[in-house]
Order: structure tokens, then sequence, then C-alpha cells
């Protein structure tokens, strides 16, 4: 019971963990079917076919006995958050990793912490306390965190080499104009832009729908019927869409089902535990393994600079963290203060 007690509280930090493991093996297999000729309309198209098959049972079984009811609404906001945080950010992503390698794609979400926490601070979804410690640690761990990613994708230095191979390093980039290497990391930043938002607009939804399954079946239901007809005006030959037993279907399964089905419902589950910061400060752990698993497999270098910005972005993240605690552990405090004063009071008119 003591180490349950204890484990509680890390919860959130473990799940979070988990989905940064996943999110780098979708930024894999996503570049590898992709690479291979997939197009990316119809792997998002099918990436959410395979993620509403998967999550209808289980909003059907974990839900049925929420009474939360479906407005009107309510409805037009999750239709409009899955065309935003989804349907739009995931075409960009897919379509814009076709012109960089899946580390590079890695690296560019840790903007997502930035730009979710300036989001959430003129939204008002997040408080900021500059002149408090951890309102500095807050913000200091978020640029710390940024810089580190933006150390690790474009400060090279002599390599660094962990892993002893005659064979040649491997590209996973394919071979882009001039205007295409600009083209892939504009589009990655606006996919990501789109992904922010989506964080602070789930904070506000999930309060006024808190059944949380049947809200990402929902949301995905829309992607899929959203990213099918983007799909269909994009590639309206038929070969395209036949799927094998290859990398490919492997691909759209795993980034559907678990992805965007197990992902997508304990992002909504922190959101609602911590807010939509602490999810996004978690971003950065994905740059680190998707490099590691691509230096292994691909044999792809990694530089000085990259180990240095990879110790820039656990800095960040754990100053984040610190001062996010720093934050609870006042509130507590003032609510505990909150408390006694008022029993006083009661106490005081009582006499």
């Amino acid at each position: 019971m003591e180490l349950q007690g204890c484990m509680k509280p890390k919860v959130p930090h473990i799940a979070m963990l988990l989905v940064q493991l996943i999110y780098a093996g979708m930024a894999l297999l996503s570049k590898t079917a992709i690479a291979q000729g997939m197009s990316p309309f119809i792997f998002v198209a099918y990436r959410q076919v395979f993620a509403t098959i998967a999550l209808a049972p289980f909003a059907v079984f974990l839900d049925r006995n929420n009474p939360v009811s479906l407005s009107y609404n309510i409805l037009w906001k999750i239709f409009l958050g899955s065309f935003i945080g989804i349907t739009l950010s995931l075409n960009l992503y897919c379509y814009a990793i076709n012109y960089t390698s899946a580390t590079f794609a890695a690296a560019t979400t840790n903007i997502i912490p930035a730009l979710t926490f300036v989001m959430a601070v003129i939204s008002r979804v997040e408080s900021l306390s500059i002149r408090q410690s951890h309102g500095m640690a807050k913000v200091l761990g978020c640029l710390i965190s940024v810089s580190g990613a933006l150390v690790f994708a474009f400060v090279k230095g002599p390599p660094v080499q962990f892993i002893h191979s005659s064979t040649q390093p491997q590209s996973q980039t394919s071979t882009a104009k001039s205007g295409e290497l600009v083209k892939g990391p504009l589009l990655m930043l606006l996919a990501n832009l789109l992904w922010s938002m989506w964080y602070i607009m789930q904070s506000r939804i999930v309060k006024q729908y808190p059944a949380k399954v049947r809200l990402t079946t929902l949301q995905c239901l829309f992607s899929c019927l959203q990213s099918s007809v983007w799909a269909m005006a994009m590639e309206r030959d038929i070969a395209p869409w036949r799927l094998k037993w290859d990398v490919n279907l492997v691909s759209v399964i795993y980034c559907g089902v678990i992805v965007t089905g197990i992902t997508y419902w304990l992002q909504l589950w922190a959101v609602e535990k911590k807010g939509p910061v602490f999810i996004a400060v978690f971003t950065p752990l994905s740059l680190i393994i998707t490099a590691t698993i691509s230096a292994i497999l691909w044999k792809e270098k990694l530089y000085l600079g990259s180990v240095c910005g990879a110790i820039l972005l656990i800095g960040g993240l754990y100053s984040f963290l610190w001062g996010q605690n720093r934050e609870a552990e006042g509130q507590k405090i003032e609510g505990a203060d909150e408390t006694k004063d008022t029993k006083m009071e009661c106490i005081t008119h009582h006499q």
C-alpha cells in the first residue's frame, strides 16, 4: 500500500514517458513507409480507420455508465478540434517527413512545449508567476529544451562513434531540391503549431465532455472521415490505396491502434490531471529515442553537438518539472491554509 502511495504521483510521468516511446516508433515507421512510396494522405486516412475501429469497442464498454450528454455545441468543438489537431496536423506532418529524416522530424516537435506554454498563458489555461522561483524555472525549462533541440538538430561538431561498423551510414532523408529543403521544415513547424493548439483545445473540451475514451473515439471518427475525403481528393487512383503484407500495413496499424488510440487517450487523461503544458514538455524524449534507434538501425551518425543538445533537453525537462512541482506544492499549502482559516472562522462564529 505504501509503495502504491509513493508511485501514484508518478503515474502521469510514466504515462508521458510511454507516450514518447510510442511517438519515437511513429516517426521511424512513418518515415519508412512514406519513403518507400506510400502516399502520406492515404497513410493518415488508413491510420485513422484503424484507430477508430480499435477504440470503438472500448468507448462503448468503458464509458457505458457515463451519463455525459453530447450537445451540438460540444459536437462542433470536437469536430473542429479533430480537424485542426489531428487531420491537418497529421497530414502536414506525414507530408513534411518525406523531405526530412525521422530524427529531424522528432527534433522539430520539441518546439511544441514553448508554443503550448505561450498559448496556454495567453488563453489563461496556464498561470505564470515570473517573479517566483517556480515560474522562472518553467520559463527557463522551456527555453532550455527548445535550445537543446536546436543544438541537437543543427550543431554538428566531431562525430561520436557508439557503434563501430564497416558499412557506410545510411540516410533516411529523401533527396530533395533546395526549395524542398525549406518546405519540409516549414510544414513540420506548422504541423507542430496545430498540435499545440490541439493541446489547448483539449483542456477545455475535456472539462465539458469528461468521457475521455468516447471523446478520443469521436475525434478519431471525425478525423477518419476528414482524412479520407482529403486523401480521395489528392489521390484519385485506386492503386495507391491497396495495402499489402509489408511495412506499410504494419506502420498504419501501429500508428492507428497504438499511437492514435492509446497515446491520445493517455494525453487526454494527463491534460485533465496536469494541464496541457505538462504533456508537451515531455516531447524532447522522443528526439533522443529516435536518434538512438536511427543510429543503431540505419547507422546515422551522431555528433558531439547532438550529445550536448540531448543534455540541454534533459536539463530543460527537469527544470520545468521542478517548477511545476513547486507550484503544485505551493497551491496545496495555500489550500490548506484557506481551509484552516475557514474552520477558525466557523468556530469563532459558533462561539
